[in-house]
């Protein structure tokens, strides 16, 4: 078991909590390549801008918790739930997600996030959730908006320009 990889993941999952996104992306190797049910794979900057986006939009309703954190020299795992309202409709969503990591650099370089989609769209979309969440084609729509929300994100906010989010708050 790798201390420091631990740590390392605690201080991400930590920062997370805290609502410090300028933490968490400290964690990730520059080169970090994300992968959830979501956003599907992102690297790089818009991994590290899709975290700024999570923690801006996610406000006061954010809520995170942690657990079950192991790691070796080479990989890492944790287990977290994010509580949050979504959409214009407000609705509350419970997720559980478990986190897969593998490190370079000391720094986390790879970060998947897996979750039942079918569990959170039935949360977040409500009725549209529940009868066409399991079917690639609700997926896909989410993924596409998802993908389009984050790069209005990312052209409002620059990657060179964090303190931007904070001036806002």
């Amino acid at each position: 078991m790798s201390d420091s990889n631990h740590k390392l993941i605690e201080k991400f999952y930590t920062a997370f909590q805290n609502k410090d996104a300028e933490g968490m992306i400290e964690c990730y190797h520059p080169e970090i390549i994300f992968q959830d049910p979501v956003f599907g794979e992102l690297k790089g900057a818009k991994a590290r801008n899709m975290w700024r986006m999570l923690v801006k939009n996610g406000g006061e309703d954010l809520e995170v918790t942690f657990s079950s954190i192991q790691a070796t020299n080479e990989k890492g795992q944790g287990k977290w739930e994010a509580k949050y309202v979504f959409g214009k409709q407000k609705r509350k969503v419970h997720n559980r997600i478990s986190s897969q990591f593998t490190f370079k650099d000391e720094k986390i370089y790879r970060h998947l996030d897996s979750f039942n989609f079918w569990r959170w769209s039935r949360m977040a979309l409500g009725p549209l959730g529940f009868w066409l969440g399991l079917t690639p084609f609700l997926k896909n729509s989410v993924r596409r908006q998802s993908l389009k929300t984050l790069e209005k994100f990312s052209e409002k906010y620059p990657e060179s320009s964090p303190s931007e989010l904070q001036d806002e708050s």
